[in-house]
């Protein structure tokens, strides 16, 4: 699959370039980022400019599709389709630097990967999973506000580059969903 750029009104989405290694370095650094993603622990410089590196052959393999989110000029994080299995589902995933989160930023990405996956001019998806760590609330609020409804919870599902199992939500969206976001038993607000 060719790499793709999606825009929004105040993001783009696109592959990772050299010159972000030490914004996603440095990102990376975040001890929310190492709990509740697959990023290596302790992240090293070499990981940043390995997964630059990978994300275009990825994108050729057409299973794990990634961009970096750009606001301007800054990095604000990375999200993606992941395990896209020919079936018609995959998974979305996504971290943001710490000092950009909040502002909508996550949401607005998110909602742009959303409808460019299920589009048949994208990877024409009926379904898209988000997973998480249980307690990754902050994530979870996301996928909510998205639409994406909780399914339950996964015991040692979830591996992470250290290959410890932790147990994980489960939350999906169907192509044809609503959007509107329902109540989810783990949330309180």
């Amino acid at each position: 699959m060719e790499p793709v750029t999606l825009r929004t009104e105040r993001l783009e989405l696109s592959l990772p370039r050299t010159d972000d290694v030490d914004a996603i370095y440095e990102a990376c650094q975040d001890s929310e980022i190492q709990r509740y993603t697959t990023v290596p622990s302790p992240y090293e410089r070499q990981h940043a400019e390995g997964f630059v590196a990978r994300v275009p052959e990825d994108w050729a393999a057409g299973q794990h599709l990634t961009w970096v989110i750009r606001e301007g000029d800054g990095l604000v994080g990375t999200i993606g389709l992941y395990r896209i299995d020919g079936r018609g589902t995959g998974e979305i995933g996504y971290w943001v630097a710490p000092r950009r989160r909040g502002g909508g930023r996550l949401r607005e990405a998110a909602g742009a990967v959303i409808d460019w996956g299920f589009s048949p001019a994208g990877t024409d998806l009926a379904r898209i999973e988000w997973r998480a760590v249980v307690g990754n609330v902050a994530s979870a609020r996301v996928a909510r506000a998205l639409g994406f409804r909780y399914e339950g919870t996964l015991r040692g599902a979830l591996v992470n580059a250290r290959k410890d199992r932790d147990d994980g939500w489960i939350a999906g969206l169907l192509r044809h969903d609503d959007r509107m976001p329902r109540p989810w038993p783990v949330l309180e607000d």
